[in-house]
């Protein structure tokens, strides 16, 4: 079971964020963000870079298992900062930028991470380590008593509750979306000889179309409600996962996960925003850990959802199959879309 193992590596941090988010958004909201921005900063560089000193497959699954717990206070807590901080074309602006920063990082480390693995199999585990540059720029602007007097006024406002269909919504996508880091590298090893730094090139380039297009979050969401940027995401997602399943060659492959890294590139900020846009501030924290415990327990399962379907129809057939389950949702956006309108047509007469 090496093979299932290995994959867990990358997964079992998933289930930990999940388990972890709910808490520390109660934690955050409760007695502030930067204690604990501080603490899972920490936590995210020793438990990250611990992987370099294990030999033992066990015991890196432990450390990864810390490893999300960090990975929860770090994402629970900036996600509330940004909504704390920042509101209307401000906060979408900083959404899409956040999200950029997240993708551009995950291309530079991919990148950095299949080279180093040419190397060594551990020396990947090192670049956990740069999470401690952050570390004196946190202690030194995030100043948590500003956020404290501006809730004091926004709790006396009133907001819609919670629209809970994006729950759900956010654990399939991300079922789906998390084959591309979890399969694609046995995808492509059974299309031919490519090395593992042609890996992280081609997983690299959905996080690098996903950044570019959160950069341009702020006019798109000038144009589109969240329901049409919902419909456009999981459109670009499913025919990426088509192009993939149908290519059968590196370059598809590669032309596949570009298209699916534009849809990733919306689908995140456009998830925040809109819980945000739907939770009242005394309860963000808790809602975006919540929200974070369902996308990390999508992709936790994703390596357990996904073997029986490699094992009997093979990886070309999975990822078609996420890509038209991803079309399927992108329609059924559209109805609503399409609902919407004729109700107000209806009322208008």
């Amino acid at each position: 079971q090496s093979e299932f193992l290995v994959k867990l590596v990358l997964t079992i941090p998933a289930l930990f964020i999940a388990i972890g988010g709910p808490i520390v958004g109660i934690i955050i909201d409760r007695w502030g963000r930067k204690p604990m921005l501080i603490f899972s900063i920490i936590l995210y560089g020793i438990s990250g870079a611990s992987g370099f000193f294990f030999d033992s497959l066990v015991e890196i699954l432990i450390s990864r298992a810390l490893f999300g717990f960090a990975v929860a206070g770090i994402m629970t807590t900036s996600f509330a900062l940004v909504g704390d901080y920042y509101e209307g074309a401000q906060r979408n602006r900083i959404i899409g930028l956040q999200s950029a920063f997240g993708t551009f990082g995950g291309v530079m480390f991919l990148l950095a991470g299949g080279y180093l693995a040419d190397i060594s199999w551990k020396a990947p585990f090192l670049i956990y380590l740069l999470a401690f540059t952050v570390l004196p720029f946190v202690i030194r602007f995030i100043n948590d008593s500003k956020i404290q007097k501006r809730k004091q006024i926004q709790e006396k406002r009133t907001k819609e509750k919670t629209s809970y269909l994006i729950f759900p919504m956010a654990f399939l996508s991300m079922v789906i979306v998390y084959l591309t880091p979890l399969q694609i590298p046995f995808y492509l090893k059974e299309l031919g000889n490519i090395s593992n730094t042609e890996i992280g090139i081609a997983i690299a380039s959905t996080y690098l179309f996903a950044g570019v297009t959160s950069i341009f979050y702020k006019r798109i969401k000038s144009k589109l409600s969240f329901q049409p940027i919902f419909m456009l995401s999981f459109l670009f997602s499913g025919v990426g996962y088509v192009l993939v399943s149908l290519s059968g060659n590196y370059h598809g492959v590669l032309a596949g996960l570009v298209v699916g890294g534009i849809g990733l590139g919306l689908l995140i900020p456009n998830m925040f925003l809109w819980l945000m846009s739907k939770t009242p501030e005394q309860f963000r924290g808790r809602a975006i850990g919540s929200l974070l415990a369902f996308v990390f327990l999508g992709q936790f399962f994703s390596s357990i959802v996904s073997q029986p379907f490699i094992e009997q129809l093979g990886s070309a057939m999975l990822f078609g199959i996420g890509g038209v389950v991803l079309l399927i949702v992108s329609l059924m956006f559209v109805g609503l879309s399409f609902r919407k309108k004729f109700e107000k047509l209806v009322i208008f007469r």
